[in-house]
């Protein structure tokens, strides 16, 4: 996968995201794994998973799944990814894939992005410690929420 700087995590991501559904229970655990390869491409540590974070999380998917929006939280308190497919649904490993492969569009040396890459960027934000989300689908329409704490893309500041 292009997207991703460093082959070995760029093949577990795909395979993961090859890998058979996972049984009840283990979104948590794919979408924790999930970040957590893409972040040992860069210099940070891993997240932890937060079930305060998660519960943050399925009430903003419940929200937006109720009112048939797709947009961010204004002034949130929380860093957050937003993830929408309609009559698929996506394993929890390519929700991260998607958000991952927004990293060919972000310029470290110049902190700049090309296009699309705050997905990225906050997930691999140095000062992010713990993630939850949620994943609502209703009426053949599917949102992932994630939420980070602390949440990272501030202006002018680099991720890593």
């Amino acid at each position: 996968m292009a997207c991703l700087r460093n082959p070995a995590a760029a093949s577990l991501v795909l395979a993961m995201a090859a890998a058979p559904a996972p049984s009840a229970g283990s979104f948590e655990i794919e979408m924790l794994d999930a970040h957590n390869l893409v972040r040992r491409e860069v210099p940070v540590p891993p997240l932890v998973w937060s079930t305060k974070l998660a519960a943050v999380a399925r009430e903003r998917a419940g929200y937006l799944l109720s009112t048939g929006r797709f947009e961010h939280q204004k002034g949130p308190a929380y860093g957050e990814n937003l993830f929408e497919a309609r009559g698929a649904v996506a394993s929890a490993a390519r929700v991260v894939i998607a958000w991952a492969s927004e990293s060919a569009n972000y310029d470290y040396r110049n902190n700049a992005c090309r296009g699309t890459c705050g997905h990225y960027t906050q997930i691999v934000w140095r000062d992010t410690r713990e993630v939850g989300c949620a994943d609502g689908r209703l009426e053949g329409r599917q949102v992932v929420v994630c939420e980070y704490n602390p949440p990272g893309n501030r202006v002018g500041v680099k991720p890593w």
